[in-house]
């Protein structure tokens, strides 16, 4: 049995999932506001005019869509993505909407019923909502997936290398993972801690500053993990 096999093997015997559970009760909170574009979750909907574009190039270029959807607009079709902390689903339905199929992965209860709900109402069929952490979920389901998303999650991740090294375990060969995340600078913990809660852009205590990554320290932890490809960081 190789190292990596090992470890695996032996992590797989307990939970070793890296969710803050105080993260968890704080988005409890949101259950009826997921889906209301105005509320104070509208910059995630928001965000989904650039978080789209970001995954669906990415697979372009990774030779991952099928050519004969490119131009269509379910482009996504034959793919199967799985959302890492997708909350009420604000993004992989869209995403299941352009075709793929989508898992949606959240520890929050209230926020996948929401999602189911939202989904179901929508007739949205092509996307499922699971509660798991990436952790558990990735022992299971080795390479299982085209492409992983973690967006505007790793900075609520208590333990970040372990939560990537699991998001990798779930992508196929020559798949992608796609990374959204606020960078810890001065300017993030003014801007996105300081004003957008002072104004109401994002609800308080949302973000905390020694939860934030900065770039060079994700780029580093993705190198370790050399098998895939990797589209960015934002």
């Amino acid at each position: 049995m190789n190292a990596r096999k090992f470890i695996f093997a032996y992590l797989s015997r307990r939970s070793f999932a890296t969710t803050d559970q105080s993260e968890v009760q704080f988005f409890n909170k949101f259950s009826s506001e997921w889906w209301d574009e105005t509320g104070p979750l509208k910059p995630l909907h928001s965000f989904n005019k650039l978080r789209i574009p970001f995954i669906r190039e990415g697979l372009i270029q990774n030779g991952s869509i099928d050519k004969n959807y490119i131009n269509t607009s379910t482009i996504l079709t034959g793919l199967k993505i799985i959302d890492v902390g997708c909350g009420g689903g604000i993004l992989s339905e869209p995403l299941a909407k352009l075709g793929a199929k989508v898992t949606g992965l959240d520890m929050t209860d209230e926020a996948l019923k929401v999602a189911k709900h939202h989904a179901k109402i929508n007739n949205v069929h092509n996307v499922a909502y699971l509660k798991s952490s990436i952790e558990d979920y990735a022992i299971e389901n080795e390479e299982k997936y085209d492409a992983v998303v973690a967006s505007e999650v790793i900075e609520h991740v208590e333990n970040k290398e372990e939560f990537i090294q699991a998001c990798v375990k779930c992508i196929k060969p020559g798949g992608a993972i796609f990374i959204t995340t606020i960078s810890k600078t001065l300017v993030a913990e003014i801007f996105a801690i300081g004003v957008a809660e002072y104004i109401g852009v994002v609800p308080k205590g949302t973000h905390e500053i020694d939860k934030f990554i900065q770039p060079h320290d994700l780029q580093r932890i993705l190198e370790k993990c050399n098998s895939f490809q990797n589209y960015g960081v934002s």
